[in-house]
């Protein structure tokens, strides 16, 4: 079922890994051409183009953009009571983890009368986007609204899409375990809009009756093609944490491994979407002959089989062969994958060598739904290889570094010669001349 590729006996450079390496087909750019007309539409209809792009891409046209408080606490307290209970320890280890993220302004001294302080400061207004199309997501309403609670965000609106199998109170508005799970977490700005047209939304603003859904600064929350289009279309009319691709594990393994394990969690990646990736790397052939006759049997039966096999059988799946576990590190960090679980002798070990993941979860009793879940660390990550350079959802996503510089005229006065200096030397001396106008009157310079 899944593909073999054999690196044994071959060093590779890292253009040549991430270059060889399986990766899901996720054009962007090939989609942006849709998405513009989109949001166009709704920069220029606002609440009525949202409402005939809903019919038009979910089935539904819903009379009322914004979900009425009634209808929030109905669908709280119509939650499962396991639901409820599940969701709430998710929240509390979410806060727990993430309240430790939280920064506080730092003063530095660069000398007498000369200090820089860093603040941080929340984003005024943050739009949040939750998923609803092939699963329900209300643990997304969690990881993206605890860090921007604890960063200080004043303003937080969720948006996802309606569903058009909703019936009575709940008709024309998003899946009711969404809605419960923004009930949870004391949201009350919630709008029943989904795809590109919801991140257009976010950041063109629309009046709709006596709602008005003010345009955000920052835009966060996974999505499809489409979503992620409309993020990179937009992008600089309003800030985004990335453009999500399809979702992937990675797993290194030894033939300390379990293969049912490996097996189990490869699946449980597949099961999102027929474009999810799931690769294991190892440097043992007989795991890997273990894993694959695991896979083919717990496949088979698992509910969304048909998406599993989809996705272990595309060419974004496979399992690496590799001659020893430096290799196989080598291989994970050019991989930089969105998931990364060590399942080896000495996972501790292994796990502090590895440079590129968006989230790594370590030995056989950390499996990548821990993390999606319950373990309290965030499950809005960095796909596609951009661990490498970028980090999941945290407070920090929240929260602008902004320096504040205060001298006084004698530490001013320390510095101005080197300031003048620098000036000349990029030829901007009004640069220099904005110092040397502070002592014209006192013949200093």
């Amino acid at each position: 079922m899944l593909q073999r590729l054999d690196l044994r006996g071959r060093t590779l450079s890292l253009r040549e890994l991430r270059d060889g390496l399986p990766r899901a087909q996720f054009d962007v750019d090939a989609a942006l051409s849709d998405v513009e007309p989109i949001c166009d539409e709704v920069r220029r209809g606002g609440a009525e183009a949202l409402r005939e792009l809903a019919e038009r891409f979910d089935g539904v046209r819903p009379e009322h953009l914004r979900v009425p408080a009634d209808v929030l606490a109905a669908a709280l307290a119509g939650l499962d009571p396991n639901v409820r209970r599940a969701l709430e320890v998710c929240i509390e280890r979410v806060r727990t983890v993430h309240a430790d993220q939280a920064r506080d302004d730092v003063t530095t001294t660069v000398t007498d009368g000369a200090t820089v302080t860093e603040r941080w400061i929340p984003v005024d207004r943050v739009g949040l986007y939750v998923p609803g199309g092939r699963a329900v997501y209300p643990s997304s309403v969690v990881m993206n609204v605890v860090p921007a609670q604890i960063a200080g965000v004043g303003s937080l609106a969720v948006a996802s899409p309606p569903q058009r199998e909703n019936v009575g109170h709940l008709a024309g508005y998003p899946h009711p375990t969404i809605l419960a799970a923004c009930a949870l977490v004391g949201v009350e700005e919630v709008y029943a809009m989904g795809g590109a047209q919801a991140i257009a939304g976010f950041a063109y603003g629309f009046t709709d009756g006596d709602d008005t859904c003010e345009p955000v600064s920052l835009v966060t929350g996974p999505g499809n093609i489409y979503v992620a289009a409309a993020k990179r279309l937009l992008k600089g009319v309003i800030g985004i944490d990335a453009e999500a691709g399809p979702t992937e594990i990675a797993i290194l393994a030894d033939a300390s491994a379990d293969a049912e394990f490996v097996a189990a969690d490869l699946i449980s990646q597949a099961e999102h979407d027929p474009l999810a990736a799931s690769v294991l790397v190892t440097d043992d052939a007989a795991l890997a002959d273990r894993v694959v006759d695991a896979v083919a049997r717990r496949a088979a039966v698992t509910k969304h089989s048909e998406r599993v096999i989809e996705a272990l059988t595309g060419t974004q799946s496979a399992i690496v062969l590799v001659d020893d576990l430096d290799t196989g590190l080598a291989v994970v960090n050019a991989y930089a994958a969105e998931h990364l679980e060590i399942m080896t002798a000495d996972p501790q070990r292994v796990a502090a060598r590895v440079r590129n993941a968006g989230a790594i979860f370590v030995g056989a009793y950390a499996p990548v739904s821990l993390g999606d879940y319950a373990a309290g660390s965030n499950h809005v990550l960095p796909t596609g290889g951009c661990a490498c350079h970028s980090s999941g959802l945290s407070v920090q996503s929240f929260l602008r570094g902004v320096h504040v510089v205060d001298y006084s005229r004698a530490a001013l006065a320390d510095v101005a010669d080197h300031i003048v200096t620098l000036a000349q030397a990029e030829d901007l001396p009004a640069h220099g001349e904005a110092v040397t106008a502070r002592f014209a009157s006192a013949g200093e310079f």
